[in-house]
């Protein structure tokens, strides 16, 4: 009679415990690592350890750092169960191949990132106004973050030689020194010009800057820094209205998943992120894939 996944779970532990050795502080980790584990293959109609596949371990991690806060170092950890589980399972006799070894220790894996609704997107960018020079600045500045997906240090070191106005491209020089060349959208170029035509040059005053985005606070036409632009995107989103707490890399993510959403591919947004590893962009799938979920469940008749 074939064993199910909770059996051979005690037998794990009890094989820690009699061959290994461990001490209970360390097997009660594993077992509640393997208990999570075993919960989600059960959720996922797995009842043999055979039918577990390397995409379904993905799955898992994904599940982990979606539902809860986990350091890389708690994910590594559940890995690290994940593998000895299976090891034990092939070694015993128990598995014919063991999933894990095609997965990779997720070093480079981060949580995943903030993002805002697209209506949250829309309240945000209404927020500056152009009743002032430095909303005019602020505003453009927010739609071009949104419009390109830049980092935050990419955006306030951006430099007049940066930006083509005639073609609505940027380029901009992000991790490593790799330059990369983004459209920016009708409404960020607008916006931009109209920062530039009638706001920049005021605020500098008699000075003059290479930087786009020029400070007021006495910096010799000096760009503002990645602290004042964080103070200004929390300014907005108070006024907007969003609850939670968001930072200037919430817009790049928020640039990247609503252009998953809506089709685009995910070769093209690695690029206008500056992603060197596509394995980096990845992560924004599952979001989508999220989203994908609780639409079925609230539209579809039978969810």
């Amino acid at each position: 009679m074939e064993k199910d996944l909770n059996t051979l779970l005690s037998e794990f532990l009890n094989y820690l415990t009699v061959e290994k050795g461990l001490a209970q502080n360390t097997t009660d980790s594993y077992k509640t690592d393997l208990t999570v584990y075993i919960t989600f293959l059960v959720n996922a109609n797995i009842t043999t350890p055979d039918n577990v596949t390397a995409s379904h371990l993905r799955e898992f991690i994904m599940s982990l750092m979606s539902g809860k806060a986990l350091s890389i170092a708690s994910i590594q950890r559940y890995m690290s169960s994940l593998r000895q589980f299976h090891k034990f399972l092939v070694k015993d006799g128990i598995s014919k191949s063991n999933p894990t070894l095609n997965i990779e220790t997720p070093k480079g894996w981060h949580r995943l990132p903030k993002t805002i609704s697209l209506s949250e997107v829309e309240s945000l960018l209404k927020q500056p106004g152009d009743n002032n020079h430095l909303s005019i600045r602020n505003g453009a500045m927010i739609e071009l973050m949104y419009a390109t997906g830049l980092r935050v240090s990419e955006l306030v070191n951006l430099k007049l030689s940066n930006i083509n106005f005639e073609i609505g491209f940027i380029t901009t020089a992000g991790k490593g020194g790799k330059e990369r060349v983004v459209p920016m959208g009708e409404y960020a170029l607008d916006r931009l010009k109209q920062y530039m035509e009638m706001s920049r040059q005021a605020i500098l005053k008699k000075h003059s800057s290479s930087y786009v985005f020029v400070s007021s606070m006495g910096r010799g036409g000096r760009g503002l820094t990645r602290q004042s632009f964080w103070m200004i995107i929390k300014k907005y989103a108070r006024m907007a209205g969003i609850k939670q707490d968001i930072s200037p890399h919430s817009l790049r993510h928020s640039f990247a998943t609503h252009l998953l959403e809506r089709g685009a591919d995910l070769r093209s947004v690695q690029m206008m992120l500056g992603h060197a590893d596509i394995s980096t962009t990845q992560i924004y799938t599952h979001i989508t894939r999220e989203r994908l979920k609780k639409v079925h469940a609230e539209c579809h008749p039978r969810p």
